[in-house]
């Protein structure tokens, strides 16, 4: 029998007073883990905020409103983009919304929304599109007594309006905060009926602010606070509100491709929200600054072609005739780079200036024009109900190309009336350097190196003075669906070898 080998095992290693020092050392670690585990979640508790104190002061004065309105049209109420959707655009079954050809007449429209009472004798703060034509405006409190609003004033730019009750009693209000105080990464609360569940509490915390969202319902004259607390339909109109149990926002609209919360909604600021409340209580309407220019946002290559160090302020692409801008001093390629002391980093920030500043009142505009910056005192008028939108017409002859690669011919003059231009150029083809760039057949340039382009032969003056290492500004008219837009195309002569 061979004989068997095994390998010794060493003793466990013992300390002087007779431990196993292996045992001590594994249990010393598994209860210095648990140690740090413990004061962790300590810490997290810790830091975590505590909202049910706030809750309970405020929830009495946030409101549900909910309305009966005139039957709805046969058309789709689906907007273009269904990324970015009021709220209410989506709400109730579609039994409720009617739709055509189902053989039944439509029902009256209904819509549930939140508000917030503002004022102790029955102010209430909503939004514009939960009231938006209705015929009935019912108000729900908390302890769930009933009242029939008025409402006061109503405003579609902000997304606002105003209602009234008529109360026995003082009514519980929320204590108003402010936008500038507001910073990225802070907690927020809101309280609303989302999906008509009243008084469902959400949190998250501020994710960006200042946003600027153009949409059909409020243009682009609302900064936007940006959150990520789950907000619904049946949210809108209630209050957005920081730790201390102040109201920083009303919410008003979500991001998403479904219709329901996905991580990015938008509240009203409250500054923005009473400034308008103090107009519609004194005039039922709201009256806005209006300067009477089109903007666009500065690229890189067409802030290197205006001669700016970076992309900053908003490019005037045209002045209308008549307007506060022309009396004014602005002009066609200015760069607004401050308004009354603020400074404009993005174009959408000078709507949200302009729009906020008095009627009739006088306002600084420092412009960057021909490579320094130029101040002037505009008085601003007012913003019209319904801007004028150009529309297509005819042509004119055709012009050779150019050597940037532009086959031009000029405007025809009822063309031109249709545009409410005056010259032009129309744009027949495109090839190389013009083609690179993205001008496109159909655009009529209007502008170009800082010269005004009156017929296709002033454009093939400036194309022909182009030197190598040009960065030349273009402005163009561009067909957009039914309207005609400027915009700003940026042409780079390249360098000689």
């Amino acid at each position: 029998m061979r004989p068997r080998i095994s390998t010794p095992q060493p003793e466990p290693v013992k300390s002087a007073l007779g431990f196993n020092t292996a045992n001590l050392r594994r249990r010393v670690l598994l209860t210095s883990i648990g140690a740090l585990v413990l004061l962790f979640s300590v810490a997290v508790r810790a830091e975590l905020p505590d909202f049910t104190a706030l809750v309970k002061a405020n929830e009495a004065a946030v409101v549900n409103i909910s309305t009966v309105g005139e039957a709805p049209s046969r058309r789709s109420n689906v907007p273009n983009d269904p990324r970015l959707e009021e709220f209410y655009r989506f709400f109730g079954p579609p039994n409720q919304r009617g739709g055509p050809g189902n053989g039944r007449p439509s029902k009256p429209r209904r819509s549930l929304g939140s508000g917030f009472i503002i004022e102790e004798d029955g102010y209430i703060l909503t939004n514009h599109h939960v009231v938006d034509g209705a015929a009935e405006i019912i108000v729900r409190m908390s302890d769930r007594s009933e009242y029939e609003a008025e409402l006061i004033g109503s405003d579609q730019r902000s997304d606002l309006a105003l209602l009234k009750i008529k109360a026995d009693d003082d009514l519980p209000v929320l204590k108003m905060g402010n936008f500038d105080d507001v910073e990225v990464g802070q907690w927020v609360l809101a309280i609303g009926s989302p999906f008509g569940f009243d008084y469902s509490v959400t949190a998250g915390i501020v994710s960006a602010k200042g946003r600027s969202l153009t949409t059909r319902q409020t243009g682009d004259y609302v900064p936007f606070i940006q959150t990520d607390v789950a907000i619904n339909p049946g949210n809108s109109g209630g209050p957005l509100f920081n730790l201390d149990g102040e109201v920083i926002g009303i919410n008003a609209q979500i991001y998403s491709n479904s219709g329901g919360f996905m991580g990015v909604s938008f509240a009203i600021p409250i500054d923005i929200a009473m400034g308008v409340v103090a107009q519609l209580k004194e005039n039922g309407r709201v009256a806005r600054g209006w300067l009477g220019v089109e903007i666009l946002e500065l690229t890189k290559d067409l802030a290197e072609g205006f001669g700016l160090d970076r992309p900053r302020g908003a490019l005037i692409a045209r002045v209308m005739d008549g307007s506060p801008a022309q009396a004014g001093g602005i002009q066609d390629e200015d760069i607004i780079v401050r308004f009354n002391g603020e400074e404009i980093s993005r174009a959408g920030e000078l709507p949200h200036w302009v729009g906020r500043t008095p009627v009739g009142e006088a306002a600084e505009v420092v412009v960057f024009r021909g490579g320094k910056e130029v101040t002037l005192e505009v008085v601003l008028g007012e913003l019209p109900e319904d801007p004028r939108v150009a529309s297509s017409g005819g042509s004119g002859g055709v012009d050779r190309q150019t050597a940037l690669g532009i086959t031009a011919r000029d405007v025809a003059s009822s063309r031109q009336s249709d545009l409410d231009i005056d010259g032009g150029a129309e744009v027949v083809s495109v090839s190389g350097i013009a083609e690179e760039a993205g001008l496109q057949a159909g655009d009529v340039v209007l502008r170009m190196k800082g010269r005004i382009i009156d017929s296709a032969d002033t454009l093939r003056e400036v194309a022909e003075a182009a030197e190598a290492g040009d960065v030349i500004p273009v402005l163009v008219l561009r067909q957009q669906g039914n309207a005609a837009r400027r915009t700003y195309i940026t042409l780079r002569v390249p360098d000689e070898d």
